[in-house]
């Protein structure tokens, strides 16, 4: 999430919550998970890979003037030390692992299809099943080629066939090994960012877009992670007509892959009369969520929660938990969001992303629990859930925030690139091995 979206989509909570809370406490969910469930973490490939110099990002880290505090750099090395995160997944007591391609490795210039790196990903599938994992991979998560950016990126009407068409070459060499695929990572916040940031933040990022035009020697550069759009309505419809011929790629080479898409969703709340909740819905999420009424699973990626009156956002309790950046940490928001997806789509879900930015892992091993009882809940109530995956497996690049907001299940020590589990880590761990709330 760029700037970070974890944080910024999310507003404060809610003051008129404490009655949705005692009613959490007074029902008990059944401990045990169903057979099969996927326990798993998540990664995307720019925030951890390293050096990924054909994407769209690597440009914008770059140049001047730029809205990152610094680049991604070597990042997590995962693209050498890939082997070393699947078996830390592994010895997490996971059985599941969310990772992305990176469309600038696989398609470097157009129609320019590297076999190398494409094999490189196969070996990441195969390298799951070896070790147990079940892989869930999606295919674009925000990073695109700079020569796509270059284009106009989603702006482009070419845009859907010209992802259509690396989804199709990319599927043809991995769908064979791929557990759950995804098309795009939270697409439904493309345009959206503007009302929740700061003029000045906006303003930097045109800036910074405008100076990757001029390096390029193009009139629009639009990248994929952008906070500033020209032109909303036509990105989000090339989105969504992507995310659809995306899906009728992959699903032609493997038609019996379930394929999705990832949502970025709050848990929005309604308090008092004429309560702006329903109107806001449709704004972040309508039509994606019908969208997805297409697909076999929808993905959630829930941070936080909103409780909305008629004029707002209500601020959170003075005594709440709060990330890094300052908003509510709230455990039953991760239920909320999903029992919507589902009520709005009917499909399955998967919690794609749930997790919190913060230097105190305590909160990390407070929510993990907290959360799981209350998505547990849900289930019992017949919301179909077939996994979560806990972001992110490790620190890493976050967008303009470079490596300052840490959501990671392990540390990272970026000279040696030692990886080391968290206390909440074990956490996770206990819970995923019972297959049960412990």
């Amino acid at each position: 999430m760029e700037l970070d979206r974890r944080s910024l989509i999310a507003g404060a909570a809610a003051l008129g919550a404490a009655p949705l809370v005692a009613q959490a406490k007074a029902t008990k969910p059944s401990p045990a998970f169903p057979q099969g469930f996927l326990w798993g973490s998540a990664t995307a490939a720019h925030q951890v890979e390293g050096n990924n110099i054909n994407a769209d990002a690597w440009l914008m880290e770059n140049v001047k003037p730029t809205t990152f505090v610094e680049p991604s750099g070597d990042a997590a090395n995962s693209f050498e030390l890939w082997q070393t995160d699947l078996d830390l997944v592994k010895t997490l007591g996971l059985n599941t692992y969310r990772f992305s391609l990176e469309w600038a490795r696989i398609e470097p210039e157009p129609g320019l299809f590297s076999i190398a790196m494409l094999d490189h990903y196969k070996a990441m599938i195969e390298g799951c099943r070896a070790r147990g994992l079940h892989p869930i991979v999606t295919f674009n998560h925000f990073t695109t080629p700079r020569w796509f950016a270059g284009r106009g990126g989603w702006h482009n009407p070419e845009a859907p066939a010209l992802f259509a068409r690396y989804c199709d070459r990319a599927a043809r060499h991995l769908a064979e090994g791929i557990g759950h695929a995804t098309t795009l990572n939270e697409p439904n916040l493309a345009g959206l960012l503007a009302e929740l940031l700061p003029g000045d933040l906006l303003a930097q990022d045109k800036a910074m877009l405008k100076a990757c035009a001029r390096a390029m020697g193009v009139e629009r550069f639009s990248a994929g992670s952008a906070l500033h759009i020209d032109d909303p309505k036509s990105f989000r419809a090339h989105q969504l007509e992507g995310h659809k011929q995306g899906r009728a790629a992959i699903k032609a080479v493997r038609g019996d892959l379930p394929v999705g898409v990832s949502l970025a969703m709050m848990d929005d709340q309604a308090v008092g009369r004429n309560s702006l909740r329903d109107a806001m819905r449709e704004r972040y999420y309508g039509e994606w969520l019908r969208a997805a009424r297409g697909d076999d699973f929808v993905g959630v990626q829930n941070y936080e929660r909103k409780v909305w009156n008629d004029k707002g956002v209500v601020p959170a309790p003075a005594d709440a938990r709060r990330n890094k950046m300052g908003a509510e940490v709230w455990p039953g928001s991760l239920a909320g969001a999903v029992r919507y997806a589902h009520e709005a789509t009917g499909i399955p879900v998967i919690v794609t992303e749930h997790g919190v930015g913060s230097d105190d892992d305590s909160i990390r091993a407070w929510l993990i629990p907290n959360a799981l009882r209350e998505l547990k809940l849900a289930m019992d109530q017949g919301v179909p859930v077939h996994g979560y995956c806990h972001w992110s497996l490790i620190d890493n690049f976050e967008w303009v925030f470079g490596y300052g907001i840490h959501f990671g299940l392990c540390t990272l020590d970026r000279t040696t690139f030692k990886r080391t589990p968290k206390p909440s880590a074990m956490v996770l761990k206990r819970i995923a091995e019972a297959n049960a709330l412990v």
